[in-house]
């Protein structure tokens, strides 16, 4: 059964109240990837799909954190109201909490949001977790970093700032299509994150990335094996991994 909103944004400005999701067992072929974005990237190289953000551009905020989930989006944009009128008048524009309201356990915020000022800080974070979220990507800033290191909640972001975006932005929607460095990103589409960037897989094509992605990790896997086991270079060369 759909959750009832909290009228933080217009009920139409929600495109979705409930994800379309994965069957388990495609997301834990994910989660069971050796080398996941990495992987991911080649895979995807192969078929086509440009979906890929390298961490020098969307870091995450603690190292070695690995998430795979579907993206629950949000959009923000800049704020029309003055600022110092809407900190006297407290017209805040956040509207966050409709998606954290959403959440299911094992879901992933994924948020396009306003540079230079907060759109995500360290209390909406701690209801992000409680409420289902194992994570957040955010292309933008956010403040109270520390907290998420504190809390071990993973957060990939474009940086971080002290300014509140309270009052300098607003939230206009809620499981949209989003735009990620680039990237389009649909509510539902699969979220694989790790210390060298974030992938995102188009929910149609998750099945064709993971058959691939699993010859690539196994071929991987058997290459680092006989680099370890000592086999010449020679032999490498010629072996042909598949």
């Amino acid at each position: 059964m759909a959750k009832p909103t909290l009228g933080k944004i217009p009920r139409e400005a929600i495109r979705l109240l409930e994800l379309p999701r994965l069957p388990k067992d495609i997301v834990e072929g994910y989660r069971m990837l050796v080398d996941l974005t990495g992987t991911l990237s080649d895979a995807m190289d192969e078929l086509g799909i440009v979906g890929v953000v390298p961490a020098y551009i969307l870091p995450p905020v603690a190292s070695g954190t690995r998430i795979v989930g579907p993206a629950l989006t949000v959009r923000n944009i800049a704020h029309a109201t003055q600022v110092h009128k809407a900190a006297v008048d407290k017209t805040s524009g956040q509207g966050e909490t409709e998606a954290h309201n959403l959440a299911e356990p094992g879901d992933v915020l994924v948020l396009q949001g306003v540079m230079g000022c907060s759109n995500m800080g360290g209390q909406s974070a701690t209801i992000a977790r409680r409420q289902g979220f194992i994570g957040a990507v955010v292309d933008a800033t956010v403040r109270d970093p520390e907290q998420y290191r504190s809390m071990g909640w993973p957060v990939w972001c474009r940086g971080f700032t002290p300014i509140t975006g309270k009052w300098r932005m607003q939230t206009v929607e809620v499981n949209g299509i989003v735009e990620i460095c680039g990237v389009p990103v649909r509510p539902g589409d699969l979220v694989c994150a790790d210390e060298a960037g974030v992938a995102f897989v188009p929910r149609e094509r998750a099945t064709d990335v993971l058959e691939i992605a699993r010859r690539i990790d196994g071929a991987d896997t058997k290459r680092k094996a006989d680099i370890d086991r000592g086999v010449s270079v020679p032999e490498l060369v010629a072996k042909k991994y598949k």
